[in-house]
């Protein structure tokens, strides 16, 4: 098993953050992963990218190729690396913020902004992205999620990525005529 994921978007979006996420719920589960980014000199507001291998195998070449997953967070982030995927490939992006035909609209956003602030919308989308994957074990995944987010926002972001993985499991659902 291999999967390659680049999820994009601005800085300030947490990114990074999620794409650190993956990689180390991949590793606290068994499988090899590697993690790379790639930042503008903002803050906030430059690009970001984040990339995700995760294997069964040792890993010979540690950036995206032709990646399974791209999550665009950003029109600019869509813009750049949306067509750039596999050609069994699935590109998902925040309907909110990203204006696209022919991909996967998923509210992120919309989503995190229900769950109490739309700055966990990266953790939402951790959530949904795990479940679609189905690598990690979802608890080894809320446990990832939970060491690396700063003290004091714990329930939040319990509620963010339990929420994206209920948003998966519910377009699912409907996908599949449930």
């Amino acid at each position: 098993m291999k999967k390659e994921i680049r999820i994009c978007g601005f800085g300030g979006q947490g990114i990074i953050l999620a794409g650190v996420v993956l990689g180390e719920a991949s590793t606290r589960a068994g499988y090899q992963a590697v993690q790379t980014q790639s930042y503008g000199p903002e803050s906030r507001g430059g690009a970001a990218r984040a990339e995700v291998v995760i294997s069964s195998e040792p890993i010979d070449y540690p950036r995206v190729s032709r990646p399974d997953v791209v999550v665009a967070l950003s029109q600019a982030g869509y813009d750049r690396f949306g067509e750039d995927v596999a050609d069994d490939g699935i590109v998902l992006v925040d309907q909110a913020l990203v204006k696209a035909e022919g991909v996967t609209s998923v509210p992120f956003t919309t989503t995190a902004e229900e769950v109490g602030r739309k700055i966990v919308a990266n953790i939402v989308m951790v959530g949904y992205l795990g479940a679609l994957i189905d690598v990690v074990p979802h608890d080894v995944l809320e446990s990832t999620v939970l060491a690396n987010i700063p003290a004091g926002t714990e329930d939040l972001n319990r509620l963010a990525v339990r929420a994206g993985r209920d948003l998966w499991l519910s377009n699912e659902g409907e996908n599949n005529g449930s």
